[in-house]
């Protein structure tokens, strides 16, 4: 069996490797991949982003699978292309896709079909936004670019000048491109944040093990937000009531709705949660797996990923008995020095063996270029080092052990990863 990821960072790292321990045995291939994902899959000279390049690879090759991993290629409508080109894809259409890419889709749409989330307005010129802001008066506030930004599209702005340098930056300053046309502005919700990713077929929905990301760069969540600086699984607040809470009112729900908007969603579906006083709510939706979320739950899947992946194409996913393994995993991400600003690569990796793997951990490779048997840093989050264990202590004590033996000039990593969670857990 043969099959495509596109995508070239830590979770499309963490995908394929799960695949690889499949008994099906698949013959894996990447776009564009990077240095890491070179010791376990054929990389393929192809930008995530070139729509033209990856169909015309997989009319040529004829994959028996696409598994399109980033948001990017899946808002642009690859998953489209292959599908009506008959090669089977692992994602949703562009028309589903947009509950990630329009935080002005997935607002109305939570509104429309009473889905708990934060209040909001929208708007698409600057000076009615600062109006809107200074009549309200209420901070924290949060200020969202409508379309992708790298997951950096969100400004918590403290006060009344930062929310206006905000607003000024994104609508005016295009920090985020075209994606800063259209902004929602939303109250701050307080409360422990959880993310869940989905298994859904467009009918069935399957929850995978809950998850605590680390957004910011620095100790303490301090610093400025990155793609995340590390992840624990499960994460302790999202009890099996909540869970049972969020499965009636907000998974189960979104998916009709989005069903009854005919625009049925198959692939990953991430619900980023706030526990709130009032209950669950949604912060935002992903129309994929998360990242680094990813590098902690699907070590725990017990289950064939391929087997589920198979199942969500042909949608007979309620057939499908998901497992997952007890214990715990931590990821702690190691960047470049300076990310998310500038930052330089380049730089040799120490502590790592010929196939990129450090002892008694999984890294998974986020941003490395492969030179023979060295590999060197190619971005900001570079390694994604990965623990399980019978406890998230012992997780986090293999991790960081692990950590303390890899080296590349200007590295940083959090040292609180799971700290939150632990506490939460005594």
């Amino acid at each position: 069996m043969k099959i495509l990821v596109v995508g070239s960072g830590g979770r499309e790292h963490a995908i394929i490797r799960k695949l690889k321990e499949s008994p099906q045995a698949p013959e894996l291939y990447c776009a564009s991949g990077n240095g890491g994902i070179s010791a376990d899959a054929v990389c393929v000279p192809l930008k995530p982003t070139d729509l033209d390049g990856i169909t015309a690879w997989a009319e040529e090759n004829r994959p028996d699978l696409v598994f399109v991993a980033p948001d990017d290629p899946l808002v642009a409508g690859l998953v489209d292309r292959l599908e009506e080109r008959g090669i089977p894809a692992f994602g949703p259409r562009a028309n589903a896709a947009i509950l990630e890419g329009s935080k002005v889709f997935s607002k109305e749409l939570m509104k429309r079909y009473h889905i708990p989330t934060a209040a909001y307005e929208q708007f698409d010129n600057s000076a009615d936004a600062i109006d809107y802001i200074a009549r309200e008066n209420k901070f924290p506030v949060v200020i969202k670019a409508d379309g992708l930004a790298l997951g950096k599209g969100v400004i918590i702005a403290q006060t009344m000048q930062e929310a206006e340098n905000a607003v000024v930056s994104i609508m005016e300053d295009k920090i985020f491109g075209a994606s800063g046309n259209h902004i929602v502005i939303e109250e701050f919700l307080t409360g422990p944040e959880v993310s869940v990713l989905a298994f859904t077929d467009g009918h069935c929905v399957k929850p995978m093990v809950s998850s605590m990301d680390h957004k910011r760069a620095l100790d303490g969540d301090e610093g400025l937000n990155t793609g995340g600086m590390g992840t624990v699984a499960p994460n302790p607040y999202y009890t099996p009531a909540v869970a049972a809470e969020c499965m009636e009112r907000i998974f189960l729900p979104t998916v009709e709705a989005m069903n009854k908007e005919g625009r049925p969603f198959k692939g990953c579906l991430y619900f980023g949660l706030m526990l709130t006083a009032d209950g669950p709510k949604v912060i935002e939706y992903n129309c994929r797996f998360g990242d680094p979320e990813t590098q902690v739950v699907l070590p725990l899947l017990k289950t064939d990923l391929l087997e589920i992946v198979q199942a969500v194409v042909e949608e007979r996913l309620s057939d499908l008995p998901i497992e997952w393994e007890d214990g715990a995993a931590a990821c702690v991400v190691a960047a470049s020095g300076g990310y998310p600003q500038r930052y330089q690569t380049g730089y040799p990796i120490s502590g790592l063996d010929k196939n990129g793997q450090a002892a008694g951990v999984t890294v998974y490779h986020a941003g490395t270029a492969r030179d023979g048997d060295i590999y060197k840093t190619a971005g900001g989050r570079v390694l994604g080092i990965t623990a399980k264990g019978a406890t998230l202590e012992e997780a986090l004590e293999k991790a960081y052990r692990a950590v303390d033996s890899i080296r590349f000039e200007g590295m940083h990593c959090r040292t609180d990863i799971g700290k939150r969670a632990l506490a939460a857990s005594k």
